[in-house]
C-alpha cells in the first residue's frame, strides 16, 4: 500500500539568509568558525535591518544596498554606543558582502560601501548624557533579576560601575580581581586608555557570583565569552540587553524601548554627582581621562547640563 503523499509544505526561508548562507560557502569557509559566525552575525543583523525599511515590507533584495542605506544604517549603530573599531569592522564585513554582489552575482553596478565615510563619534554630533527615570531604574532592575548570572554580573557594571561595552567586552579573567568582600577591576586595552576602580558592592556580589558559576575549566582568558567565541562581542552584548527588553511586558517595553547600554553609563555618571562625587572623581572612575593622565573634565562636564525634559518637570513649580 502506497502511502501518501505529505502535506505539509516548507516555510519559505528568508531571502536574505539564503544569499548569507550562499555568500559563506564561497568567500567565507576559509576563514576561521569563530570569525565566521561573528560575520554571519553581521550580515544577518545588517540585512534585517535593511529589509524592515524596504518599501511595503517586501524583504531584503540586493538593489536596497545603496550608499545612503548604509551611511545610515552605521549611524544608527553609532547612536547606539556602538564603538568607532566595531563600526569599522561592520563596514569592512558589508563592503566584503557588496563586492560579492558586484563580481560574482553581477546584481550590482559598483559597490555602494566604497564611497561611503565612517566618522569617528568625537566628529559626529554629541547627544546629551541620559538619566534613567525611577521607572525605568525599576523595570530594568526587575528583568534583570529574572535572568542568568552572566546577564546580571552584564547590568551591574554597567548600572552601578559605569563600564563602557568595551570595558567588558575586552576585560580579562587576570584583570578581574573579585572576591566574597571586596573586589576590583582594571579596565582598558593596553593600545588606550586604562584605569584602576574598586567595586561598589552591587557590582561586586553580581560579578562574584557570576564568576563562581562560571565554568572552571574555560579555556578563554576574557571574563565574559560567549557561547560561539572566547571573547563576547560589542554586538553580542548589544543583542543581550535588546532580548533583555523585550522580556518585558508591553506596558513596561515602551518605557525602556530606546534605552541603550551606554545609558547605564551615562546614568550611573548623574547618580554619582547627585552623590556628592567631584567632576573629578568621576571623570578618573569612568575613564574621561587626557593623554597626559590628566581628568578630561569637558567630556565630564556633559553630565551636568540640563535637559530639557528636567526643565520640564520644574514647570509646575512655577507660582503666580
Amino acid at each position: 500500500m502506497e502511502s501518501e503523499p505529505s502535506k505539509i509544505l516548507a516555510f519559505p526561508k528568508d531571502p536574505a539568509l539564503l544569499w548569507i548562507e550562499t555568500y559563506q560557502q564561497t568567500r567565507l569557509m576559509h576563514l576561521p568558525v569563530g570569525t565566521r559566525a561573528v560575520y554571519m552575525s553581521i550580515l544577518r543583523q545588517f540585512t534585517q535591518w535593511v529589509a524592515e525599511r524596504a518599501k511595503e515590507k517586501e524583504g531584503f533584495h540586493p538593489d536596497h544596498l545603496t550608499a545612503p542605506v548604509i551611511e545610515r544604517y552605521l549611524f544608527d549603530l553609532s547612536s547606539q554606543g556602538y564603538s568607532y573599531a566595531h563600526c569599522k569592522r561592520v563596514k569592512s564585513v558589508i563592503t566584503h558582502f557588496c563586492q560579492w554582489f558586484v563580481d560574482e552575482q553581477r546584481m550590482l553596478p559598483q559597490n555602494p560601501a566604497r564611497g561611503v565615510k565612517l566618522a569617528r563619534s568625537s566628529a559626529s554630533e554629541p547627544t546629551p548624557p541620559r538619566t534613567l527615570s525611577p521607572q525605568q531604574r525599576s523595570i530594568l532592575q526587575n528583568l534583570v533579576k529574572q535572568g542568568d548570572l552572566r546577564g546580571q554580573a552584564l547590568f551591574a557594571l554597567g548600572y552601578w560601575a559605569g563600564c563602557r561595552v568595551t570595558d567588558l567586552t575586552h576585560l580579562l579573567m587576570e584583570h578581574t580581581h573579585v572576591g566574597g568582600k571586596s573586589g576590583w577591576l582594571h579596565l582598558g586595552e593596553p593600545s588606550s586608555k586604562v584605569r584602576d576602580i574598586d567595586l561598589v558592592n552591587e557590582a561586586r556580589r553580581s560579578l562574584y557570583a557570576y564568576l563562581q558559576k562560571r565554568a572552571r575549566d574555560e579555556p578563554s582568558p576574557y571574563t565574559f565569552p560567549s557561547q560561539r567565541s572566547a571573547q563576547l562581542s560589542e554586538a553580542g552584548l548589544h543583542h543581550w540587553f535588546r532580548a533583555l527588553k523585550q522580556q518585558a511586558t508591553p506596558e513596561e517595553y515602551a518605557v525602556i524601548a530606546d534605552i541603550s547600554f551606554h545609558d547605564l553609563r551615562d546614568d550611573f555618571a548623574h547618580r554619582a554627582l547627585s552623590a556628592g562625587w567631584t567632576l573629578e572623581e568621576v571623570a578618573y572612575y569612568l575613564g574621561h581621562v587626557t593623554l597626559r593622565g590628566t581628568p578630561a573634565l569637558q567630556t565630564t562636564l556633559r553630565y551636568t547640563q540640563t535637559t530639557r525634559a528636567q526643565v520640564k518637570e520644574k514647570l509646575h513649580t512655577l507660582r503666580g
